[in-house]
């Protein structure tokens, strides 16, 4: 009778052979003395064959069915399920029992299709592959026995390609079908929907079966535009940037599979950029139009906006890339100074002008609020003379036209501030600046080109009052002490917020026109009489 002996059975048996399968098995065929008549090992390929379809003898026709891939079996089978009499010759004498040690190596039907086996789905799956669709992904990819014949791991890139155009094996064409970014799933392709009868001449041989384990990483479509996600936009959105701004933002770079690639944060500073210049990929171009100071969206970019088939350092060629922007501030190289005033008293009508001595307190601060400054924190004023560049230019413009007690918000733009450099530690590069002022005190300056007046008559003998040693040589003490004394007795007017020893310096220089460090009176001019003898030359 026919003798079955089960030597290994797998753990995992999800089929076994039925009459009608097409199995591939490798045999070592011998004599009840251990003869060895035939072996498929020998001859370094499987014997792959229909079972119950009368291409075996019909012990093996008998002996196959019920097998698991990967299952051993000693099979004993008499001469009349066998070759009987006749024999084979030279081969098999008649009346022979034959031994086969068989091992299944792989099993399909030609009604099999493509099985697809979903181990991990991530929550969320905004998309599934498409016929047309370009995919980017790992796999391993295995015989029905578990052997390895290839890797994209292994080989540490992923395998990209468009997805039902015939770019790919027809079942795995079919396999990647549905699949979300993140998705693992074993894909088992019967050989007619894979590398047929001829296999692929180099690892596949004909007639196999093929599982692919595969995780899917990237997903995009040729016709794909960015996709713009997960906004938070501020309640108050005064102006939303447009083609020409310059852009401050912090973002994480990713691939859709979550792979960071790239950190503003790592570097703690803003990515700083003009917008719809081609300054940046084509995909963030677009993505920044619209957004207001403080918002946070998320932009996907598929390749063909992004990095291309190339990509570019740590993306990879053919890459969706997702970012998440945090917007901090924008402006336009046309921007002015922006006033408004917050608060004006009743009584305003002495304005501050250029030359004005001013005291004010401030808080400082960037657009998406973070202070960098405050007078309040010092417990001090900030006092400087209005238009003389003591503060940067945007401020000097701000400050014009102010009154005693008046509040107002002045916003600078950085090319009316501290520029793409910024204050070390203090002021980043091409920041927009607010201020959130208050005047105090107000000290009218002197006209303009004047750093000294009479309040009252000049005298006739002023050169004479000056020379108290009349030797007809004013010299820097005398003119300094002089200087003091009509400051002193309200005669005369310094322009406020200056050294005292500065202006009385620069204005001794300018009497000394010969530069020997003394004043005679052919050299003492005054202000009104240089300008009528510049006249009179002209």
């Amino acid at each position: 009778e026919l003798s079955i002996e089960q030597r290994f059975v797998p753990e995992s048996c999800p089929r076994a052979v039925r009459p009608g399968d097409f199995v591939r098995y490798h045999y070592l065929g011998a004599f009840p003395d251990g003869t060895r008549f035939d072996s498929s090992y020998d001859r370094g390929s499987t014997f792959n064959v229909f079972v119950g379809k009368g291409q075996l003898i019909a012990g093996m026709d008998e002996a196959l069915v019920g097998m698991c891939v990967n299952e051993r079996r000693y099979v004993r089978i008499p001469p009349r399920l066998a070759y009987g009499t006749e024999g084979v010759s030279g081969v098999i004498p008649p009346n022979a029992v034959l031994h086969f040690d068989v091992l299944l190596i792989d099993l399909w039907n030609s009604e099999d299709q493509v099985q697809v086996q979903t181990y991990f789905r991530p929550e969320k799956c905004p998309r599934t592959v498409q016929v047309s669709d370009f995919v980017r992904y790992h796999y391993n990819g295995t015989f029905l026995d578990g052997t390895l014949f290839d890797s994209s791991h292994n080989r540490m890139r992923t395998y990209d390609t468009y997805v039902g155009i015939g770019w790919l094996i027809a079942g795995m064409d079919q396999g990647l079908l549905g699949m979300c970014v993140g998705e693992k799933r074993i894909i088992t392709i019967p050989p007619f929907l894979a590398y047929g009868e001829e296999g692929d001449g180099k690892d596949i041989p004909g007639q196999a079966s093929l599982v692919f384990d595969v995780a899917l990483l990237d997903l995009h479509n040729p016709k794909d535009g960015i996709a713009i996600e997960d906004q938070q936009v501020p309640e108050s959105c005064e102006r939303r940037s447009q083609t020409g701004d310059f852009v401050r933002y912090h973002y994480n770079g990713t691939l859709l599979d979550g792979t960071l690639f790239d950190s503003s944060y790592s570097r703690n500073r803003t990515y700083d950029t003009y917008v719809g210049k081609g300054y940046v990929i084509a995909g963030m171009d677009e993505g920044l139009l619209g957004v207001c100071t403080g918002e946070k969206r998320r932009i996907i970019i598929p390749p063909h906006l992004g990095y291309g088939e190339e990509g570019r350092g740590k993306i990879p060629g053919s890459a969706v890339l997702v970012f998440d922007i945090h917007v901090v501030d924008f402006h336009n190289p046309s921007d002015s100074v922006s006033i408004t005033v917050n608060y004006k008293p009743s009584n305003c009508t002495v304005l501050s002008k250029k030359g004005d001595y001013l005291k004010y307190h401030y808080n400082a601060s960037l657009l998406d609020g973070t202070l960098l400054d405050s007078t309040h924190s010092l417990g001090k004023t900030y006092n400087i003379v209005l238009g003389f560049g003591q503060v940067v230019v945007g401020m000097d413009m701000g400050l014009q036209d102010m009154c005693v007690g008046e509040r107002r918000t002045v916003v600078i733009p950085p090319h009316l501030g501290y520029g793409e450099d910024g204050v070390e530690g203090e002021v980043p590069g091409s920041a927009v600046l607010v201020f959130d002022i208050e005047l105090l005190e107000l000290v009218s300056g002197l006209p303009e080109g004047y750093m000294f007046v009479w309040n009252g008559e000049v005298s006739p003998n002023l050169f004479e009052e000056i020379d108290q040693d009349h030797n007809g040589e004013v010299l820097l003490e005398e003119f300094s002490e002089y200087i003091q004394a009509q400051v002193d007795s309200g005669k005369g007017k310094l322009a406020p917020g200056f050294d005292f020893e500065k202006i009385v310096k620069n204005m001794f220089t300018n009497q000394d026109r010969d530069g020997n460090g003394k004043v005679t009176a052919e050299e003492f001019k005054l202000k009104d009489q240089e300008a009528k003898e510049e006249h009179d030359e002209l």
